[in-house]
């Protein structure tokens, strides 16, 4: 996901939005690009009806892009199961220069972690760290530590309950200090090994590579005393024993901080600087090791890429856009205030759809989109410029969108324009929240923070009847995010005219912009359909000129 490049729409996505991210985002594919979709909020009934009619996946929902760790290059993670020698355990790590290991089960589930300190503290402590008997140890793992042969038994007569002891008294001593259950080292002496197996030694180690006598091979045997042949040193042996001792043995598992994979950068430095470790395991959301992080990761973030369509101020994008690269954005709306750290490719074009600018993109690249994408980029075309009478509409529109029309397969361009509508016209079972936010922007003016909301409708009648519950959403709104004016057009698309529903502190403006004085907080604007080109020109324009 490092190299993907998301392409996204604003806030509370209308047609446009969504059909432009998703036609973009299949152009940038079709020149090698990895570049996905994504939308920012619920679709409206009409944006759904057009990915449904074209057979168009709905894109993932993303809401925000700041750094996760998801977006770094953190170190490879080289896991070991519990059973592993420390010796292994430790040539795994000298081998990729790591200090920390993990410790996961058969199913890469992290369990805990193994570092450097936690070996060299085992081996520095020697009277207080751990034995063979008391972690369990596996004679396979005494084998591999010390290259050894089994000349006798095998694990189901290894029961060792007692010490490692080296074999360096007199041999007539040896009772004194060897117990059953013992593990013994001794050289190439007969008469030690003798005794040692008489003591009760459940396992024997002889060193120097030194087979022993037939009758210490016969005693053992009768005993059930498992002898292993090494042909390291005895004072080799001593030392590398216990590093056969299993990781699961040593590894920390208590207070272990772990991070898990879509961790935001910033929530992470807090507890790093808290706890001050080496590095830490990250997890994805079962638990599975996928790495480990350091401070110095954080020092050079991959900042996640963007594309921006359909927008261009902060209020209207994607959560965390501060952190994010943005590569480029493609509009038709007024510049906003969005800056960027370096020089990027802006297009912004005076059309009534972003998807004219998106469509002709193709066309000047010599390629048609496929069937479904051109049926998207039709339908947002027709949506947003109200089917061309929108003041928006230009004739570039209109040309783009019937050049679509054809490609997509759209024989009666009238008919599916009025299924359109009648779908993106219906209130049915929705709330006054998702009636307000289905199409709403926020603007900063003079200071002024202003939220405006547009629906579309072919009956204002049908509206009447939930007028006052929309009245009385839009005043708690307003008082619970401090808008100066909150307002919502409900947009006549046959009529060509507006019902402004308005609250807040600022009403005044209205008649201002529009000379219409709002009675019992509505007005109806004749002819005003273009949030874009009738709305925030004269609401800007009437507070310059109060200024």
């Amino acid at each position: 996901m490092k190299d993907t490049i998301f392409v996204i729409g604003h806030k509370n996505p209308d047609t446009d939005s969504i059909c432009a991210a998703i036609a973009y985002a299949e152009l940038k594919k079709r020149s090698g690009v990895a570049a996905v979709a994504k939308r920012l909020g619920a679709l409206n009934r009409e944006t759904e009806f057009v990915l449904k009619y074209f057979d168009i996946e709905v894109p993932d929902y993303l809401y925000t892009v700041k750094t996760q760790i998801s977006d770094l290059t953190i170190d490879a993670a080289f896991p070991v199961t519990p059973d592993i020698s420390i010796k292994t355990t430790w040539g795994i790590m000298k081998a990729n220069g790591i200090k920390t290991i993990p410790v996961v089960d058969k199913d890469k589930h992290l369990l805990g972690v193994v570092t450097v300190s936690d070996i060299t503290g085992e081996y520095m402590d020697a009277h207080e760290n751990r034995t063979i008997a008391s972690t369990d140890t596996p004679l396979k793992s005494i084998v591999e530590t010390l290259n050894a042969q089994i000349l006798s038994g095998g694990q189901e007569d290894f029961n060792t309950t007692g010490s490692v002891i080296i074999a360096a008294t007199d041999p007539m001593d040896i009772s004194d200090y060897v117990k059953p259950g013992d593990i013994v080292i001794t050289g190439n002496r007969s008469d030690s090994q003798l005794k040692s197996i008489e003591a009760g030694a459940n396992c024997m180690v002889i060193t120097c590579g030194v087979s022993p006598e037939p009758e210490i091979m016969e005693l053992a045997r009768k005993k059930k005393c498992i002898l292993l042949l090494t042909p390291f040193d005895t004072f080799t042996t001593a030392r590398l024993i216990n590093l056969s001792i299993p990781a699961g043995a040593i590894m920390s598992t208590e207070n272990l901080v772990k991070f898990n994979r879509h961790d935001y950068i910033d929530d992470i430095q807090e507890k790093m600087i808290k706890t001050r470790y080496r590095s830490y395991p990250v997890v994805d959301d079962h638990n599975k090791i996928k790495g480990f992080i350091s401070r110095y990761h954080l020092i050079s973030r991959n900042k996640k890429r963007v594309i921006l369509v359909d927008h261009n101020e902060i209020s209207q994008t994607v959560n965390g856009i501060e952190e994010a690269e943005i590569l480029e954005i493609i509009d038709h709306h007024r510049l906003g205030d969005i800056q960027t750290v370096q020089p990027i490719f802006i297009q912004n074009e005076p059309v009534g759809s972003t998807s004219t600018i998106i469509a002709n993109k193709y066309f000047e690249r010599g390629i048609n989109p496929a069937r479904n994408i051109a049926g998207i980029l039709c339908a947002a075309i027709i949506s947003d410029t109200i089917s061309f009478k929108s003041p928006t509409c230009t004739a570039k529109d209109q040309n783009t969108a019937l050049k679509l029309a054809e490609i997509a397969g759209i024989k009666d361009l009238q008919d599916f324009t009025g299924q359109l509508f009648k779908e993106g016209a219906s209130l049915k079972g929705k709330t006054p929240d998702e009636i307000f936010h289905q199409d709403f922007k926020e603007y900063v003016f003079a200071g002024l923070r202003i939220g405006m909301g547009q629906i579309f409708t072919v009956d204002q009648e049908s509206f009447r009847d939930i007028k006052q519950d929309m009245l009385d959403y839009m005043e708690n709104l307003s008082v619970a995010k401090h808008y100066h004016l909150l307002m919502l057009f409900v947009t006549d698309v046959l009529e060509e005219g507006s019902l402004v529903l308005c609250i807040g502190n600022e009403i005044s403006l209205i008649e201002k912009a529009f000379g219409v004085m709002p009675v019992e907080n509505s007005a109806y604007l004749p002819g005003i359909v273009s949030r874009k080109k009738q709305v925030i020109p004269m609401i800007s324009a009437s507070l310059e000129n109060l200024d």
